[in-house]
């Protein structure tokens, strides 16, 4: 834990101050908007198109990451080094991203009854990583950045720091498995409950809906700590990290709003540890096993609620 503190600290150092307040006060006012309207659980899910999703998705994203570098860019000129390559970075980030969440699996007007909705349930997620994985493969083609394909390396990897970051995480999830929001979002593998009736293997089948559940943990990971790190790392330094952040917390809007609130400062842990280490793979552990853990927890939470 040691390592991960010097990191921290490290980063503190070196830390705009005025980016800084920015970015917790910006925060501040678009969680406050989103779950006073409804913004992401209401009025972007109620939208009949996927287009009109995906339009309002990329508004959402962009104010909370291109502001803020605009802010940068205003205020903070020193921080950024803005070329073309960048603007356009700037605008493929959150469109990326909301195409990504917007999506339709291509199986579901070919895919009909109860094991069709489950084969759905289970291939989404890995569809959308792969909608955002060969837009990143073109780009780290492109780019001039990490040798390791987005960070994903376990060079410079030490296993126990993030083991204990895991054991800390444990209360909290235990203190969350009993709140009613969050019994209400978890686990996630309720949403192929449909399939109990018509196996004697329920188990199996959840198991595989667990394991494409881990593959959107990947998709987020490569994305967030990988692209907008170690892309805008050259344009911004360290600085890049904040705006990082806040995306990842927009992203959380329609969780429960302690998930959403936490969300901000586990992205900026994570990505100060990325760009110390110039690896995701430690990152991705921990995330992996937060939402593991949150899924026993919200199983168990909900049978003790019963």
């Amino acid at each position: 834990m040691t390592t991960i503190l010097s990191y921290l600290r490290g980063y503190a150092a070196t830390l705009d101050e005025a980016l800084w307040l920015f970015c917790l006060i910006w925060m501040s006012i678009l969680i406050t908007l989103n779950y006073t309207l409804g913004i992401e659980s209401e009025l972007i899910k109620g939208l009949d198109s996927r287009f009109d999703q995906l339009l309002a998705l990329f508004l959402v994203y962009c104010s909370a990451f291109v502001i803020p570098y605009l802010f940068a860019m205003t205020y903070r000129k020193h921080l950024i080094t803005a070329t073309p390559m960048f603007w356009l970075l700037l605008l493929i980030a959150p469109a990326l991203f909301a195409l990504k969440v917007s999506v339709a699996n291509p199986l579901e007007n070919s895919m009909d009854g109860i094991w069709g909705s489950y084969v759905i349930s289970i291939t989404t997620l890995p569809f959308k990583f792969l909608v955002v994985l060969v837009p990143l493969v073109v780009l780290y083609k492109i780019l001039p950045v990490e040798q390791n394909y987005w960070g994903m390396t376990l060079k410079n990897v030490q296993w126990r720091p993030y083991c204990l970051m895991l054991v800390l995480m444990v209360p909290l999830i235990i203190f969350a498995s009993t709140q009613p929001d969050f019994l209400s979002a978890y686990p996630r593998f309720k949403q192929v409950a449909f399939i109990v009736p018509y196996t004697e293997n329920p188990l199996w089948y959840q198991f595989l809906y667990e394991i494409s559940y881990g593959i959107d943990f990947i998709t987020i990971e490569l994305f967030f700590r990988g692209f907008l790190v170690f892309a805008f790392i050259r344009y911004a330094g360290p600085s890049a990290i904040l705006p990082m952040a806040t995306f990842y917390c927009s992203i959380h809007f329609g969780k429960p709003l302690l998930e959403c609130i936490s969300s901000f400062f586990g992205g900026l842990i994570l990505g100060i540890i990325a760009h110390k280490t110039h690896s995701i793979v430690g990152g991705l552990s921990v995330h992996l096993g937060i939402a593991w853990m949150m899924e026993i927890g919200g199983y168990v939470g909900n049978l003790v609620m019963k």
